[in-house]
């Protein structure tokens, strides 16, 4: 009895998580690069975090919906430096000065926001998974750069002459 209640457990597991990949295949088909990442993601997060079918149907709605505030915030943060990159020298101080204002508020709206997921997130899993959610963010996040020093290592190996015999 024990072992057929795992068996559909992880039949729901897995037919959710195949779920949201399709879903989000065609949400993000415009961009074959970053549907694999988040298919890869969905996987190392489902994986690392052991999720239950029940925790999984309610997690990753919350999740993405704040991957992609997070995400809003983050390119408005990129703007605003890519601006004053290309425009330090023609700004005011008190442009400066607003763009830096811009720049501490936007830091501030990240930080509420996590405060917001943190307390959303905490209802739907169990402490030692909210802790493990942010360890595999993090191991995610060390992953994926340790993947693109790797390739970038190759492609400049690749760009060296190679020695005559």
């Amino acid at each position: 009895m024990i072992n057929y209640k795992y068996n559909a457990m992880k039949r729901r597991v897995i037919f959710y998580s195949l779920l949201l990949m399709i879903c989000s295949l065609q949400v993000a088909a415009q961009n074959p690069n970053r549907e694999r990442l988040n298919s890869y993601k969905i996987a190392f997060f489902t994986k690392r975090l052991n999720l239950t079918p029940q925790e999984a149907e309610r997690f990753w709605p919350v999740y993405n919906e704040y991957q992609d505030e997070k995400s809003k915030i983050q390119f408005q943060r990129a703007e605003l430096n890519r601006n004053f990159n290309q425009n330090e020298l023609n700004m005011s101080d008190k442009e400066m000065s607003e763009a830096g204002d811009l720049l501490v508020s936007l830091e501030v709206k990240e930080s509420e926001l996590s405060v917001v997921f943190h307390k959303k997130i905490k209802t739907i899993l169990s402490p030692v998974k909210v802790l493990r959610l942010y360890q595999a963010e993090n191991q995610y996040r060390l992953l994926l750069l340790n993947e693109l020093r790797d390739r970038n290592q190759l492609r400049n190996n690749r760009e060296l002459p190679q020695p005559q015999e």
